[in-house]
């Protein structure tokens, strides 16, 4: 499966859809494509994950590469709308203590 990455403007926050996988191949799509749009706008992200089907570690590690370009930028990133499946994930790797998780 491939990933496709939607982005919206809303209430000055910038909304990340990422649809279908976050994994070894697409990861450096929605790494940069974030890094452009930290850039760009410097404003909160929001990624939501309501289509997101799988992410695997390198996908979290670009995540935490996201987290950290926004700690540096003083920005929020917020995660929303995980399936119970990809949050098992952030709670046994324990990232559900590092990233603010909603539903």
């Amino acid at each position: 499966m491939s990933l496709e990455i939607e982005n919206i403007l809303q209430d000055n926050n910038i909304v990340i859809k990422p649809i279908g996988e976050v994994d070894i191949y697409t990861s450096p799509d929605l790494k940069n494509k974030i890094f452009a749009l930290i850039e760009d706008k410097n404003t909160d992200i929001i990624i939501d994950g309501e289509y997101l089907e799988y992410i695997d570690s390198t996908g979290l590690g670009v995540l935490m590469s996201i987290y950290k370009k926004m700690q540096e930028n003083n920005l929020n990133f917020t995660i929303v709308n995980l399936k119970p499946n990809i949050y098992k994930l952030f709670d046994i790797t324990g990232l559900n203590k590092v990233f603010n998780i909603r539903e």
